[in-house]
């Protein structure tokens, strides 16, 4: 049985971890690119373990081999179909323990040279947080503005053109405020974003510099980590500034309009506006903002949100950032991104990388 190290994983060429952890493990946290073909359900691998627990680990074995025994056939169909693809399956479980030990045993018997991942999963995380501080490119461009201003389609229309761009909320998979999970799910945990920045920090490891939006150090259930937030509080900075009315409109079309007529969205809207009437004093402000959810009057809604929560918070968060800073109209996200190109090439950032 063949084994290879974290370290060789990532010198190897068309590789495709497999994964044969439970389908909740695997949704919990994986290696991007993984594919999970696991030897257990959910339920067989409680059920394992409680009889593990209870009666000892040769009845849980016992048992193991029972509910794996007929699932072979179909397990090592599924990797051989990989391997005929012309891809490199690895073999890995939790932490390199008996499930992975067993199916790349399996393999070996059934004639296929499949690899075991030593440590599994465990040892692949702890090495992306010891090289995540290395990758992280010298100079950090940090996009500043007010909420609604557009960063996200600015970033990622810059992505588009080839600028090394940290997508932090895509990563979090949360836009970053009370509402930032609306239409998505709850939003990724700790581990699956170090995974995602990992893979990010991988793919533009040469650039002298990376394009980032000014988030806090916590988005949704994730914190960024000290490197990349000490990077971009001492890069330089671009603010992009646009009209209350164009905010509205976007945060409109974004966080309202896809959602207004579902049966979940106002009461939704209710429960995440308790979060932020705990920091205010204005009752008659409270009291207007819920006669306009109630009403389905929602851009006064987003208009008094703005005005008197959001913006007055927005100056103050800047203050964290030492470096010059340059602002740009953002009315138009195209002509913000031609702006900010004219920008980068003045200060000799867009070089041949």
């Amino acid at each position: 049985m063949k084994e290879i190290s974290i370290d060789q994983l990532f010198t190897l060429k068309d590789v495709v971890p497999v994964d044969v952890r439970s389908p909740g493990e695997f949704e919990e946290f994986n290696i991007p690119g993984a594919v999970n073909i696991p030897i257990f359900t959910n339920e067989e691998r409680a059920m394992i373990g409680t009889l593990y627990k209870q009666k000892g680990a040769d009845e849980a074995k016992w048992r193991a081999m029972e509910v794996v025994s007929p699932k072979l056939p179909s397990i090592l169909g599924q990797i051989k179909a990989l391997h005929e693809d012309g891809k490199q399956p690895i073999i890995h479980c939790w932490r390199g323990g008996m499930r992975s030990q067993s199916i790349a045993t399996f393999t070996s018997f059934a004639g296929m040279a499949v690899p075991r991942l030593i440590g599994g999963i465990r040892a692949y995380r702890e090495y992306i947080l010891k090289e995540i501080p290395k990758l992280i490119p010298p100079s950090a461009i940090s996009i500043h503005g007010m909420t609604g201003v557009g960063k996200t389609e600015v970033l990622e229309k810059l992505k588009e053109k080839g600028i090394p761009v940290i997508d932090l909320e895509a990563m979090a998979g949360h836009r970053g405020s009370i509402f930032g999970t609306f239409g998505l799910f709850e939003g990724h945990n700790q581990k699956t974003f170090d995974s995602l920045l990992f893979q990010t920090l991988t793919e533009i490891k040469d650039s002298p510099f990376f394009l980032v939006e000014a988030e806090s150090k916590r988005i949704g259930k994730v914190v960024q980590p000290d490197e990349l937030l000490e990077k971009k509080h001492i890069g330089f900075n671009i603010n992009l500034q646009s009209s209350l009315n164009s905010r509205i409109e976007r945060i409109y079309r974004e966080y309202v309009l896809p959602y207004l007529h579902k049966d979940w969205f106002q009461p939704k809207v209710l429960e995440r506006l308790k979060y932020i009437y705990k920091r205010m004093k204005n009752v008659k402000l409270i009291e207007s903002i819920n006669e306009a959810v109630v009403g389905e009057d929602y851009k006064l809604v987003i208009q008094l949100l703005l005005e008197e929560y959001y913006d007055p918070r927005y100056a103050h968060k800047q203050l964290d950032y030492k470096g010059e800073f340059h602002h740009v109209e953002a009315e138009n996200t195209d002509l913000a991104v031609v702006a900010i190109l004219k920008i980068l090439e003045r200060k000799s950032v867009l070089v041949k990388r």
